[in-house]
């Protein structure tokens, strides 16, 4: 399959990854991909940039190399009740948001507390893309996720780094398998992605790629495999917020 976009990367601003914006792109370019998106981690994981890296986003090219280049954050869910991390004013300033758990930010409950953080998340106006829900140290629901997911236009991610050997998450491909299967059953697409930290993995998605192929799941459920699929999935996210009177 041919990815031309990438939309969960990070670099030296979020504390734990290795290279410059400028790297990244250059190595987008060489990759052959139109469009890279780069996803800072906001406050709460230990050494990230602070919040006043988010609204002086303005000052970036939004081409290098030929790449356009989105950039966003990605935000940490805090509390069961779904609570993001970082004041509401900061996320304008972000072209999109990707909302997650991350055990520096997030103490997980029983399976009812962190589905109901969850799906708050996932109901979020303001949250584009939920990030590798795949962790069994959170117990979720997949079924209720995948339904609320269709409901609300929020994307769900396939997170390659997450089914990487080297990371210690529990029953990721299981728990993506399952994801997947519900999200085949019922019709709701899925963005793969690397959450490369170092630019040689823009755009590996060896790992994903398996869990695709266990589940067959279709091509034509895959955004950023179809940019148009992709950018009608953002453009009706904006609209919802609009019609809550949400200004961007």
């Amino acid at each position: 399959m041919h990815y031309t976009v990438d939309l969960h990367t990070h670099t030296i601003a979020s504390g734990h990854a290795y290279n410059t914006i400028r790297e990244m792109a250059k190595m987008a370019s060489e990759k052959g991909l139109t469009h890279l998106g780069i996803v800072e981690h906001a406050p709460g994981i230990p050494g990230t940039c602070d919040p006043m890296y988010f609204r002086n986003l303005k000052v970036v090219p939004r081409n290098l190399y030929g790449v356009e280049l989105l950039l966003g954050g990605e935000l940490n869910i805090i509390d069961h009740d779904g609570t993001l991390c970082l004041d509401e004013q900061y996320w304008r300033y972000m072209d999109y948001r990707i909302a997650g758990m991350h055990s520096t930010c997030y103490e997980t409950g029983t399976k009812e507390e962190n589905m109901r953080a969850i799906l708050a998340a996932v109901r979020n106006p303001w949250v584009d893309i939920i990030c590798h829900p795949d962790d069994g140290r959170y117990m979720f629901d997949y079924e209720e996720i995948v339904l609320a997911a269709k409901e609300s236009g929020t994307l769900l991610e396939l997170n390659n780094n997450a089914l990487s050997p080297r990371q210690h998450r529990k029953n990721s491909f299981e728990n993506y398998v399952q994801m997947l299967t519900y999200c085949r059953q019922y019709g709701v697409p899925v963005l793969v992605s690397s959450d490369a930290h170092f630019d040689t993995e823009i755009c590996d998605f060896r790992y994903a790629e398996k869990v695709l192929e266990e589940t067959s799941f279709p091509e034509e459920l895959i955004v950023n495999a179809h940019l148009e699929f992709l950018w009608e999935t953002f453009r009706k996210k904006k609209e919802q917020r609009a019609a809550l009177g949400i200004e961007e």
